[in-house]
């Protein structure tokens, strides 16, 4: 079996096609800019799509030079647990259940239960 394995080769690292007759696409220069005035060039295929933004070097978000603003996708505000919790409960529901967990916890610090007046 030794006689039958490759030696000297590492087929991993390397590999066994060239690129005789290869003709590469044509290509584009595009020139981004950031606001720290940063300017990128990259090499784009002429049928690629250019992105309107790329991260800049900085890790700035840089616009397309000479191009159009680009469209800011909507954000949804964050939700809390606050809100969270309101989809499942509504204030005085929410008072009442304070209300008796206050009440336990008096019971075992062994107060005598007070009445809260509101």
């Amino acid at each position: 079996m030794a006689e039958r394995t490759l030696r000297g080769t590492r087929m991993v690292s390397f590999s066994m096609e060239t690129t005789d007759n290869v003709v590469p696409s044509e290509r584009q220069m595009i020139a981004y800019v950031c606001e720290d005035g940063h300017r990128t060039e990259l090499p784009f295929s002429v049928e690629a799509e250019i992105p309107s933004t790329w991260e800049c070097r900085c890790n700035k978000l840089a616009k397309l030079e000479d191009g159009p603003e680009p469209e800011l996708k909507p954000t949804k505000p964050v939700r809390t647990h606050w809100d969270m919790l309101l989809e499942r409960r509504s204030v005085p529901e929410l008072e009442e259940l304070l209300e008796e967990r206050l009440q336990l916890l008096r019971e075992r610090r062994g107060e005598k239960t007070k009445k809260r007046s509101a």
